[in-house]
């Protein structure tokens, strides 16, 4: 005992090397272990949560300017293309909140599917021979793993493409129907943006949202909700924003 009246450690025990023998394998998936799945468990769920609220604010959002855009003929059209910008927002927002959602997924993942399942089955192996060393590497140096490109992608197909989908349906709604006897084009027009740039900038972003839900490529996220042999563990290169 030191001076202060503090536990010394033991001499020839170095402090560094504490964590030495906590996960050895004759102790079992118990103990410590339970304590760490336990706690990746919880940031998940936390993050998960998260997510929920960014989606719940943005159909509340919709919901809101949907009816204030129909409770009369004089309310203008742009209010909903207003709605989508800040729809897009939300996405953005979200799919950032889903990149660091997915740390903490993945390595719940990576634990059920080389720990868990392999004590439930034996017979099956494990998925990753160097789980280990990845998530000790993880642990050390924390990265996103997949990119915020498919973030969105994942987010639109989840969620964001039906609002999207709603509120082109609602805007075309205003611009026929609340219209009398002018043109779809002929009344989208913004001040003094003619209505034909209008479509077609509303086009064009629509076919970008279609693009990145829908275009083919290789899925980073660790295959539970997305089937993939990929498990999103050897990209580092996505930085941390």
């Amino acid at each position: 005992m030191s001076d202060d009246g503090e536990l010394e450690p033991p001499a020839g025990i170095d402090d560094s090397h504490i964590g030495a023998g906590v996960f050895d394998e004759t102790m079992g998936p118990g103990s410590s272990f339970a304590h760490l799945y336990r706690g990746e468990i919880h940031r998940m769920k936390s993050w998960r949560e998260r997510l929920d609220r960014t989606s719940n604010w943005a159909i509340t959002l919709m919901a809101g300017i949907l009816t204030w855009s129909f409770s009369a003929q004089t309310h203008p059209h742009y209010i909903i293309l207003l709605g989508v910008v800040t729809l897009s927002i939300f996405l953005c927002i979200e799919a950032r909140r889903f990149r660091a959602y997915d740390i903490w997924r993945s390595r719940v993942r990576m634990i059920q599917q080389n720990v868990w399942a392999y004590a439930l089955d034996p017979d099956g192996g494990v998925l990753d021979e160097d789980w280990r060393e990845k998530l000790g590497e993880d642990y050390r140096t924390p990265n996103m793993k997949i990119p915020f490109e498919e973030a969105l992608s994942h987010r639109l197909r989840r969620v964001y493409l039906p609002l999207f989908v709603v509120m082109l349906v609602a805007w075309v709604i205003q611009l026929t129907a609340y219209t009398d006897g002018a043109t779809l084009v002929g009344s989208a027009g913004v001040g003094g943006v003619p209505g034909n740039i209008v479509v077609a900038f509303v086009a064009g972003f629509y076919a970008t949202l279609l693009g990145i839900s829908f275009r083919p490529r290789e899925w980073h996220v660790n295959g539970e909700l997305i089937p993939s042999d990929v498990t999103g563990w050897e990209q580092s290169e996505y930085g941390d924003s």
